[in-house]
């Protein structure tokens, strides 16, 4: 293939989200370490087309957040998903905006919830930047130090796609865990503190404001 098809290849597979591309990335990786791709163009190629579609999407929700609202409505999960990382952007903020990328739909739900929620352009920008820069760094990582320890391109492949694999169930478990817990909380703690009136935090309400972005 083409060196610049390859480059447009990875564009096309990493600007949308929920497109499978980790055996690319890992190839992508695995072409760096023979010398036949320039490392530092791929990392550049690979996050910042990543990075541009979650800031098309935080746009997209901030303008639009009326509609997008009640597409995220349609389907019960859609609209858990939506609550629960609304009030976790709220609560916690940037380490959130970033975290969230790597966990099952969380480059979606990050994007569309900071929109919806009119989280500041810049600190998502940041967050958002890190979290890409992260990703695209350990997934062409993976190829390029399995191709480079190995030396052969399929061994680095699966090693690669293993990883991958690993780290979203990790991630899909650890999400499992906190929405679990987030359920809980209401019906063990009634939304009172110790003294029976309403828990007060550090000035924020992400229970409030999380549940209006589902409201009609």
């Amino acid at each position: 293939m083409d060196v610049l098809a390859f480059y447009g290849l990875l564009v096309l597979t990493t600007l949308p989200p929920l497109v499978p591309n980790s055996a690319l990335l890992v190839s992508a990786g695995v072409l760096a370490s023979r010398g036949e791709l320039f490392l530092p163009l791929i990392l550049l190629t690979v996050a910042g087309s990543a990075l541009t579609g979650d800031l098309l999407m935080y746009l997209a929700a901030r303008r639009f957040g009326g509609p997008v609202r009640a597409w995220m409505r349609r389907k019960p999960r859609r609209r858990a998903l939506l609550e629960w990382t609304s009030g976790r952007i709220q609560r916690y903020g940037l380490p959130f905006v970033i975290a969230v990328r790597f966990l099952p739909s969380g480059r979606i739900a990050g994007a569309l919830a900071s929109g919806v929620l009119r989280y500041p352009l810049r600190k998502y920008a940041l967050g958002a930047g890190i979290a890409e820069a992260t990703w695209a760094t350990y997934s062409i990582g993976l190829g390029y130090l399995g191709s480079a320890t190995t030396g052969r391109p399929l061994h680095a492949a699966a090693i690669g796609f293993g990883v991958s694999c690993a780290v979203a169930t990790v991630g899909a478990a650890i999400q499992w865990a906190a929405r679990r817990r987030a359920l809980r909380e209401p019906s063990e703690g009634g939304g009172e503190g110790e003294s029976g009136g309403p828990r007060k935090g550090d000035g924020e309400d992400p229970g409030g404001r999380a549940s209006s972005v589902a409201a009609t």
